[in-house]
């Protein structure tokens, strides 16, 4: 209850109202894309190309999204990205809803969103910075991850519903609505946005960031740790789970079902971290990354449905867990003043491989059979967690002495 006093602050609980509305639907959109596409009769590798387009956008715009929020203020930024998102889930779902639209609208309307995604993402650490006070920023991840969770666990359900019952248009109605909130938080924060002093160009600036990202071993460490998971674990999960379940005859409740475990257990994992500060936090935080390991390997051991919503739900504390402690390490030892493009270069290289990840699992299904390639994946995920958890640089960072003190 302590740490729930971080909502206390006004413009920190707008924003975490507006954001966690916008998560749900966000939650929601993403099952109702994979069977919108799929339901036309279209292969694994048509729906790995739409689920392409978002993070191949995001990669083209996220470095400049993340100086442009050092230079103006991360609000300004956010509310850019909330605009072209809002319009973007708007088209898509008029489209679906009139017709039968063809695989490029899917691929061009989630490459808009991506755009938004490289506009908004970048920035939101930065807000975090400005909107909660140093020594309550930890458990304002904590918060932020848990709305996550919950969005995990209600959007996929409630969406394998509505599916049912209507179409998926629906859903990416509703989703489009739900940046609508977004918005209106963003707008009504007491924050006194960033301008009128002289800038450097924007090359100088990214050398600037990227020069402070380098300089920190630890974060290049866990980065490249999550190429290695978005482009061998996760990115084939989020492709072949839906195709496998597609086949099922649970369908998309089955898929609904398999995410919202994912959900639940980043809940859980909120519920776990909430006002803990381990002198270890990137230990704890890559510890906590092994969980992506369950649900692949227990898709490629063919497990009931439940059990492999129980797996998802392993990877979702894991989830939770590691990027709460990851991020409030990176807050407390980046200066405010470059922490958008730290984030900005963390975040791309995470997802660097995330479009080609989605481009080749498919065919590689094809050859190989899905459920080989994600038992692959779960092995990569041990492997690298590993590698991460032996290097001296990550188990060197310890919490700040200040924040002890607090803690």
């Amino acid at each position: 209850m302590h740490a729930l006093r971080t909502l206390n602050g006004r413009d920190f609980r707008l924003f975490y109202c507006g954001y966690s509305t916008s998560l749900l639907g966000s939650s929601m959109a993403g099952v109702a894309l994979a069977f919108a596409v799929l339901d036309d009769g279209r292969s694994a590798s048509d729906l790995g190309l739409v689920l392409a387009a978002v993070p191949a956008t995001q990669l083209v715009f996220m470095l400049f999204g993340g100086v442009l929020a050092d230079w103006l203020g991360p609000r300004r930024i956010m509310l850019a990205g909330d605009v072209i998102r809002c319009a973007a889930q708007t088209a898509l779902a008029a489209a679906v809803l009139v017709g039968r639209p063809s695989l490029w609208v899917f691929m061009a309307l989630a490459a808009v969103r991506g755009l938004g995604e490289a506009l908004f993402n970048p920035a939101l650490g930065a807000l975090v910075v400005h909107v909660v006070p140093s020594e309550r920023r930890g458990d304002a991840n904590v918060l932020l991850g848990f709305s996550q969770s919950v969005a995990k666990v209600a959007g996929p359900t409630l969406a394998g519903v509505l599916i049912a019952v209507s179409n998926a248009g629906v859903v990416l109605a509703a989703d489009a609505a739900t940046y609508g909130c977004s918005l209106a938080a963003l707008g009504l924060l007491r924050l006194r946005d960033v301008g009128g002093r002289r800038r450097p160009s924007m090359l100088r600036s990214l050398a600037e960031g990227w020069s402070e990202f380098t300089s920190r071993p630890w974060l290049v460490a866990s980065t490249v740790q999550f190429i290695c998971v978005n482009f061998l674990v996760w990115g084939p999960f989020l492709l072949l789970g839906p195709v496998l379940m597609h086949q099922h005859p649970s369908g998309a409740r089955g898929w609904g079902l398999v995410m919202s475990g994912y959900g639940a257990g980043s809940i859980l994992g909120g519920l776990v971290a909430l006002g803990r500060r381990p002198s270890r936090p990137l230990v704890v935080a890559t510890a906590a990354t092994i969980g992506y390991a369950a649900p692949c390997a227990l898709f490629a051991l063919q497990a009931p449905t439940a059990v492999i919503a129980a797996g998802a739900c392993l990877a979702g504390v894991g989830s939770t867990v590691s990027a709460a402690l990851s991020d409030t390490t990176t807050q407390q030892l980046t200066p405010v003043s470059v922490l958008a493009r730290v984030r900005t270069f963390q975040t791309f290289g995470a997802f660097s491989l995330g479009p080609l990840a989605f481009a080749l699992a498919g065919p590689a299904a094809t050859v190989l059979g899905a459920r080989p390639v994600l038992g692959f994946g779960a092995v990569a995920a041990l492997v690298s967690a590993t590698a991460v958890l032996l290097l001296p640089s990550v188990r060197a960072v310890r919490r700040p002495a200040d924040d002890r003190e607090q803690g």
